[in-house]
């Protein structure tokens, strides 16, 4: 079974530190984290976010005005093997 993350993207790292204070201030816990390849190729920085959270950002988006490019979601892409040599 894979599991889905799912990425809050930006245009700019500001946009992406000001989602991030503002949803600390609301209790919803995130993870700054570099923005996935699969999903785009502009800013390197993103918000990893629950799924449970999601109304909560997007709602947080309108009311401060944050730019964001779109919320992906993204088969995580786990490689047990991943950096072993032998």
């Amino acid at each position: 079974m894979s599991e889905i993350q799912h990425y809050v993207l930006f245009p700019n790292h500001d946009n992406a530190m000001r989602l991030n204070r503002e949803l600390k201030a609301l209790g919803v816990k995130t993870v700054i984290a570099p923005t996935p390849r699969a999903a785009s190729k502009c800013c390197g920085v993103s918000l990893l976010v629950r799924k449970e959270d999601l109304e909560t950002i997007k709602a947080c988006v309108k009311e401060h005005g944050i730019e964001i490019l779109k919320i992906a979601d993204i088969e995580r892409d786990v490689n047990p093997k991943r950096d072993r040599y032998c």
